[in-house]
């Protein structure tokens, strides 16, 4: 699995990490019982700091999406695909909300907006 973490994003890195494990493991590209990367090993694949991806595993382990085994690193739990898509969708949802008030307070019609986020889905 790859994770991209865009520099200049909106989100925290640590954020973008939890967030792009947590699509992994609802579009089956991560599966129950799979390891995940070492803390070291994923923060230097990364570039970040080990205190950044350990953040993201301990969100992720809070989450229950992971879990801890002493001394072997983390592993994906069980998990309820549904549950995880629909809590996803909410965080998109607030997060689209925020834009377009951002949208509205810079004057774009419902129009330009629409068609900017074409143009950006687009790409």
């Amino acid at each position: 699995m790859k994770i991209t973490i865009l520099p200049q994003g909106t989100l925290a890195i640590y954020e973008q990490i939890v967030n792009q494990l947590k699509n992994a493991v609802v579009t089956g590209e991560l599966k129950a019982g799979e390891a995940l990367p070492s803390i070291r090993a994923l923060a230097a694949d990364l570039g970040v700091s080990v205190i950044t991806t350990k953040r993201a595993y301990e969100e992720l382990e809070k989450e229950g999406l992971v879990r801890s085994v002493a001394g072997k690193g983390f592993y994906v739990c069980e998990y309820n695909a549904d549950y995880l898509k629909e809590k996803q969708l909410v965080l998109l949802e607030k997060r689209l909300n925020e834009v377009i008030e951002e949208a509205k307070q810079a004057g774009l019609t419902k129009e330009d907006f629409v068609e900017m986020v074409r143009a950006l889905y687009e790409q």
